[in-house]
């Protein structure tokens, strides 16, 4: 396997990120690939918060969430996707399957051992985030969701069309710049935070990928496992659950994840936060300090 590495001085003065950079590159089935991941606070805490980002994001975008969620004595850990972040990056487009980071993602919590976990999921993050607590029970607990959805073969309407043709059309896509548009309030420096990862095109199969694999078609690859998911949440998740939506998703947005709600058994009324957008952590102070006060953490 072709695979690409990015140079660390690409990630040497990020705002607000100075959390040492922890990797496992002996993971069962992925032995010699690098997975980063951000680990911080008591590796023997009671709770620990398992972020999981998505679409070409990578773990700064929970920087706002992260000392927040420490801050009640928790551990949290927060992996990038291979393909993302600080993550080794394999080169070939059609590495990338709804399998492959799955089950990396499986045995990544396995080969840390994280228990009592509480999943917080946004965008890819829930997409395969959201398969994972039916086949390792004894270690969710609670979760909370961010404007993603559990795809079965249906389609997602004109505006995840638009999205996933948007990126098609650029293989080169500019992270930076999306993410500053989507985030009006982000820094310049904010912004290079999420085109880092990536010094050139070749590094960018992953986000070129990502957006073909969401399953709005039949026969596409994950939907089994999804479907198996949808009924876990439905009918057998026993933990609790906090939900918040960024209004001004124009794809992932208060409709699809009102829906979303219906699906999980148990999940309160929402907060929904009407000026963010998808990428709803770069508001993740107010969701985290909301989503403890509902947990009844201190």
């Amino acid at each position: 396997m072709d695979v690409l590495r990015t140079p660390d001085d690409r990630f040497e003065t990020l705002p607000d990120f100075a959390f040492e950079p922890q990797y496992v590159d002996d993971l069962r089935g992925y032995e010699g690939l690098r997975v980063h991941y951000v680990d911080q606070g008591p590796v023997d805490a009671q709770r620990t918060f398992l972020c999981l980002p998505g679409q070409p994001t990578w773990g700064y975008l929970f920087r706002r969430m992260i000392p927040v969620f420490e801050g009640s004595g928790a551990r949290v850990v927060v992996p990038d996707w291979l393909g993302f972040g600080r993550s080794d990056k394999p080169v070939e487009d059609e590495v990338y399957t709804f399998d492959f980071h799955r089950d990396m993602m499986m045995a990544f919590i396995q080969k840390l051992d994280l228990k009592n976990i509480t999943l917080v999921v946004q965008d890819w993050g829930g997409i395969l985030g959201l398969t994972l607590p039916m086949d390792l029970r004894d270690r969710f607990s609670r979760l909370i969701v961010m404007n993603t959805a559990i795809p079965i073969g249906e389609d997602l309407g004109d505006g995840f069309r638009d999205w996933r043709d948007y990126v098609a059309r650029r293989p080169d896509l500019d992270c930076g710049a999306l993410m500053q548009r989507a985030c009006p309030h982000l820094t310049a420096q904010e912004a290079f935070a999420y085109e880092a990862p990536f010094p050139d095109q070749r590094y960018k199969a992953g986000v070129r990928r990502f957006p073909q694999l969401v399953m709005i078609a039949p026969g596409m690859g994950g939907i089994e496992t999804a479907q198996r998911a949808r009924q876990f949440w439905q009918s057998e998740w026993q933990g609790t659950s906090f939900m918040a939506i960024g209004a001004q998703d124009p794809v992932l947005g208060v409709p699809v994840m009102s829906k979303l709600r219906q699906i999980i058994r148990g999940c309160p009324e929402p907060l929904v936060l009407n000026d963010a957008g998808h990428f709803v952590q770069e508001w993740g102070d107010q969701v985290a300090r909301a989503a403890l006060k509902h947990f009844g953490d201190h």
